[in-house]
C-alpha cells in the first residue's frame, strides 16, 4: 500500500502528484483539491442517496462502481439494494460527509451519480428529470434549444424547474416534486413532458429512443426515472479538461458553453453561494393529467427492444 502524501479528515491521500488518467493533464491532487473545495455544494446532492461513481486508473479504461469493494472502510455508510437485473444485493455507498468524499477522491472516483430517490424510500424519486442529449458533434446549442422547449412544456403544465449543464454536451432539467408520487407515476409524467416538448418543435426535438431514428435531432430522454441515476450538480466529468456539471440560470443558458465550467473555474464560482440550491424552485405536486397522458405512452426501452427485434426479423426475412 502506498505511503500517504498527506492526511485530511483522517483519510490517507496517496499518489497525489500522479496523473489522474492518461486522457488529461490533471493530477489526482487536482481532483482531491476540487472535491474538497466544493464539498459544501456537492455533498447536499449526494447525501442519503445510493451512489454510483465512475473511477479511472492510469492505463485502464474507466469503470462504473456501484457495489462497494471489500476494502471499503467501516465508517463509509452504505445501504443494500436489490438489483433485479443481476439478481443480487448491491451495497451502495451513501456519501454524506467530507471524509467519505475524500475517500472516494483518493479512489480516483471522478464522476458522482446519485439515485433520484433517497435511501429512505427508493420507490419515490424526489425529482422529475429530463436529459437533453444532442446528436454527435458540437450540439450544445441544440440541447439548449430543446431544454427551452422542455421549460415551455413544464410551464404549460404549471411546473417549473432548474437547469444545469451535464458536463458533457447535454443539458439536464430538474423539477422537484412534492407529495411523494411513486416511481411509476413520475416516470409516466416524465414521458408526457418529453412528448409535449417534442410536439412544440419536432424538427429540433425527438423522443425516439433508437439512435438511428433521431435524424440529427436532440433526444429528449425521459428514462431518468425509477431507479435511474443522474450525474450530480458539481460533479466532474471524465472528459478532456475535466468539465463539471454546473447550474445555469435560464436567462444565461444561451450564453454559456460546457467548457466554461471545469474543476479549475468552479470553486471560485461557488465560493459565496450555491447556485443549484438558489435556482431550484420549491417542490410541486405532480399534475394528474400528466400522469394520465404518460400512461398512454409506451416505455421507451421496452418499445425499442420490441422494435429492434422486429427490424432484425425483417432483415432476416429480406436477406
Amino acid at each position: 500500500m502506498s505511503e500517504a502524501d498527506e492526511t485530511r479528515d483522517g483519510v490517507a491521500l496517496t499518489n497525489l502528484d500522479q496523473p489522474l488518467s492518461d486522457r488529461d493533464d490533471a493530477t489526482k491532487r487536482d481532483l482531491v483539491d476540487y472535491l474538497d473545495a466544493v464539498r459544501d455544494r456537492i455533498l447536499p446532492q449526494l447525501r442519503d442517496r445510493p451512489l454510483s461513481v465512475i473511477r479511472v486508473r492510469p492505463g485502464q479504461p474507466p469503470f462504473m462502481q456501484k457495489n462497494l469493494p471489500r476494502y471499503t472502510p467501516d465508517w463509509v455508510r452504505r445501504v443494500p439494494v436489490w438489483a433485479e437485473a443481476s439478481h443480487r444485493e448491491v451495497s451502495y455507498a451513501l456519501c454524506d460527509d467530507r471524509r467519505t468524499l475524500l475517500w472516494f477522491a483518493n479512489q480516483r472516483a471522478v464522476e458522482y451519480h446519485p439515485t433520484l430517490a433517497t435511501a429512505a424510500d427508493l420507490h419515490r424519486p424526489t425529482h422529475l428529470v429530463l436529459d437533453l442529449d444532442p446528436p454527435e458533434g458540437d450540439g450544445f446549442g441544440a440541447a439548449v434549444g430543446a431544454a427551452l422547449l422542455v421549460r415551455q412544456a413544464l410551464a404549460d403544465a404549471g411546473l417549473s424547474g432548474a437547469v444545469k449543464t451535464s458536463g458533457a454536451k447535454g443539458v439536464h432539467v430538474f423539477v422537484p416534486i412534492s407529495d411523494g408520487p411513486m416511481a411509476e407515476e413520475l416516470a409516466a409524467a416524465t414521458r408526457a413532458v418529453a412528448a409535449r416538448a417534442e410536439r412544440l418543435d419536432p424538427a429540433l426535438a425527438t423522443t425516439a429512443f433508437i439512435r438511428e431514428d433521431r435524424g440529427g435531432r436532440v433526444f429528449v430522454d425521459a428514462t431518468r426515472a425509477g431507479g435511474a441515476t443522474v450525474v450530480a450538480a458539481y460533479s466532474p466529468r471524465l472528459r478532456p479538461g475535466l468539465p463539471v456539471s454546473f447550474p445555469v440560470d435560464w436567462a444565461d443558458l444561451t450564453e454559456v458553453t460546457p467548457a466554461d465550467f471545469t474543476i479549475r473555474t468552479v470553486p471560485a464560482l461557488v465560493a459565496g453561494a450555491d447556485p443549484w440550491a438558489g435556482s431550484m424552485p420549491a417542490p410541486q405536486p405532480l399534475p394528474a393529467d400528466l400522469v394520465a397522458e404518460g400512461r398512454t405512452i409506451p416505455v421507451a426501452r421496452v418499445q425499442a427492444m420490441h422494435e429492434g427485434k422486429r427490424r432484425a426479423r425483417a432483415r432476416r426475412e429480406a436477406g
